[in-house]
Formats: structure tokens, sequence, C-alpha cells
């Protein structure tokens, strides 16, 4: 791979697009992420229909996506700094073509070699893993800062549109299709994003970097330093943590519970994530043109507002409430993830972003399974009430603590008003 160093920023004399939906280069990386989101999302949903035709045990279920998360948790902490070091665009091809290659490996394993389906859905894993922070750093070198945040919400809206209608097209081409064929459609999304992106030139210029690069090692905890920097950023993994670990774990293992014992129905807990995936899309239409005064402040609110979800849960209400503080959760995360992600590609030095990034998956994804893990024991000890109204005074308490952090009113380490 091609040394490409620390992307500078440049001014240019050209007025920025009216709307980051008419770039060509934004609609190429856009094309790129929502394809690496539709295959990720649908690679556990269609192994569970390998499941249904009894082409997969649940043990073998099981084993298999946890080689999946392994080689997410190894590779985004590799792939950050290969980012940072080398062309963001040939990480994204290569970690794009690895995934590619593992969906046939799965599919030729399938009913055959569970020990080659382990492996492929690491090396998918390790595939996607290594894109994700690519694909953050890669957002900040194709669009320009004043419309990264509307690019931020177009990103994210794909991917919960998939979320909302993806089990409906897989259901629909499970009819035509066997479970091998579906596998190889989600090789060719991969294909996808690793083809379709151009690369990042818009508000970036790659120069060369005479110095000698350190250590894998090094850079990592480089990394990690320049993280330190700001404290807001520090703050909102905090607030991720407890929100994902403790209120997310625990209203993915309650919620279910709830909807059988409590309303004896299934339709709660259908309703209920829906409305969650649609108040996140309507989040995102919002936050796409809001600019609140205090951006850090705004975004922890939202965040903190999953809480209510385990607060309905814990509740004995209508369903219709649960649903509806399903929805306003919705809205709350996506009001506190486009400018989380568009203060780190605006704060963080360019030439660290894409191991800052890293950091926040490698938080974010590494700890869910902890708390998954340990709701369910806590549930079984303490009762699903005690165990919903911890969780939800952590999503209460700990982004308003974060938000009482330096720095975390702006999402920056000087007000808008002193900067350019």
């Amino acid at each position: 791979m091609p040394t490409a160093p620390a992307p500078t920023a440049t001014k240019s004399d050209a007025p920025p697009p009216r709307s980051v939906l008419r770039d060509t280069a934004f609609l190429r990386l856009w094309a790129g992420t929502t394809a690496s989101g539709l295959a990720t999302w649908a690679l556990p949903f269609v192994l569970g229909l390998a499941v249904l035709h009894r082409d997969l045990g649940a043990a073998g279920l099981g084993l298999v996506l946890a080689a999946r998360t392994a080689g997410f948790l190894v590779a985004v902490t590799v792939g950050g700094v290969l980012a940072d070091r080398h062309s963001r665009r040939a990480v994204v091809l290569w970690s794009a073509l690895a995934a590619a290659v593992a969906a046939p490996l799965l599919a030729a394993g399938l009913g055959r070699s569970l020990l080659l389906m382990t492996a492929a859905a690491a090396m998918a894993g390790a595939g996607q893993g290594a894109c994700r922070p690519a694909f953050q750093a890669l957002t900040a070198e194709t669009v320009v800062p004043e419309r990264r945040q509307q690019a931020n919400a177009a990103m994210t809206m794909a991917v919960r549109s998939a979320t909302l209608t993806g089990p409906a097209l897989t259901a629909l081409l499970a009819a035509f299709l066997d479970v091998p064929a579906l596998l190889l459609g989600i090789g060719l999304l991969w294909l996808v994003a690793a083809l379709v992106p151009g690369k990042g030139a818009a508000a970036a210029t790659l120069t060369a970097e005479p110095a000698p690069r350190a250590g894998f090692r090094a850079e990592f905890l480089e990394g990690i330093r320049e993280a330190r920097r700001h404290p807001w950023f520090l703050a909102g993994l905090a607030a991720l943590v407890a929100v994902i670990a403790l209120g997310y774990s625990a209203t993915s293992v309650a919620l279910p519970l709830i909807s059988r014992d409590r309303y004896d129905t299934e339709w709660v807990l259908a309703a209920a994530m829906t409305a969650y995936t649609v108040g996140a899309l309507g989040g995102a239409l919002v936050i796409a043109r809001w600019r609140p005064r205090s951006q850090g402040w705004a975004a922890f609110a939202g965040l903190a507002a999953y809480g209510v979800a385990p607060l309905s849960l814990m509740l004995p209400v209508h369903p219709v409430v649960v649903v509806a503080a399903y929805a306003v959760a919705g809205i709350g995360i996506e009001l506190f993830n486009v400018p989380w992600f568009t203060a780190t590609q605006r704060e963080v030095a360019p030439e660290k972003l894409a191991r800052v990034s890293s950091l926040d998956f490698l938080v974010s994804y590494g700890l869910a399974p902890v708390g998954l893990a340990l709701i369910a024991p806590a549930i079984d000890a303490f009762g699903v009430a005690p165990v919903l109204a911890v969780c939800a005074a952590a999503c209460f308490l700990v982004p308003a603590a974060a938000a009482l952090v330096p720095t975390a009113r702006h999402f920056a380490r000087t007000a808008p008003a002193t900067r350019d």
C-alpha cells in the first residue's frame, strides 16, 4: 500500500455545494458505506435462516457469530492504525475485498465444515472492522466541513432504512433463493463497498511525509493520546458505554420477556423495534439541518433519552407507551450519533482521525456483548424491575454527568464563536 500521510484541509474559492447529495464523490462513498452496512446487517439474519433450514445448528451459529465479533474487534484496532498510516481508500478496498471473499467461503462451509465457516466469519468480521474507521476518515477527506453533519446524517439514514426494510426484503429473496445464494449476495454487496467509493479529495490534499513512521504499538498509543486531548470525547465514550452496555443490553433482554409475559403478544416486541428505527430515521432528518447552539449538550440530552425505553418496560403502562418510548429513544440516539461523528471529524487531528474513530467503535462494539452476558443473570438474581431501574438511571445520569465535562458543551476545545 502506498504511504499517504495526513490530509490537510485547504481553503477553496468555490462555495460548497448546496447539498451534499449533489456531490458525486460523496454519493459514491455513501453507496459504498450503505452496501457495507447492508452486508453487515444481513449476515446474522441469513445465518439465522440457515438454522431454520437445519443447515447450521444453534451452537454453530453462536460460534460463527462470536468469531465474526472477535475478528471485528481485532481488525478495528489494526484498521485504525493502517488508515492513518496508508491511503484510507486502499484500506477500504482491501478490507472490503477480504469480507467479499469470506462470503463464498461461508457458503462453501455451510452444512459441510463448521471450522471453515468459523474462519470465514472471522475474516468477514475483520473486513467489517477495518472498514469502519477508514470510512469515517474518508468521509472527512471527501466532504467539506460545512456539509459533514448533513453527510453523516445521510449515512445513518441509509443504515436505519436498511434495518427497517431489510427483514422484509431478505424474507422475500429467501422465497426464491437458498441460503448459499444469499451469502453470495452479501459478497456482492462487499464488492460494491470495495470498488465504488472514490478517493477523498474534496476537502483534503495529500503530501509526502519525509519522517519515518513509528511502530504499530507506538502509533496506536499515539491515537489514545490524541483522544485524551479531547475531554468531550472521553466523556462521550463513557456515556456510550453506560447506554450501550446497560441500557441497550437491558432492553434487548427484557423487551421480549415483557412483550410475552406482561402483554401476552409478540406485536409489542415488533412494534417497539420498528418504532425505534423509525424514530432514528426522524432524528437523522432533524439533525441533518438543525444546528443547536450548544451542540454537545443537545447531543448528550438525546443520548440520555434512551433511558425512557427501560423506564417504560419497568412500569405497568399501556403498550402504546412502550412503543412511543422506543420512538423517542430512536430519535435521541441519532441526535447524539450524527453530531458525535461530525465533531470527531472536525476536532481530531486529521492524521490521527482513523485511530481515534477505531477507539470509538472498539469501545462501543466491544462492551456490548459484555452487557448482554451480564444482564440476563442480573435479571434472574434481582428481578426485571430493579435491573431496568438501575439501567434507566444510568442512561439518564451518566450522559448528564458527561455534559458537565469541560469542552462537552460544544463538542469542541473552543466555543464556535471563537473558531473559524
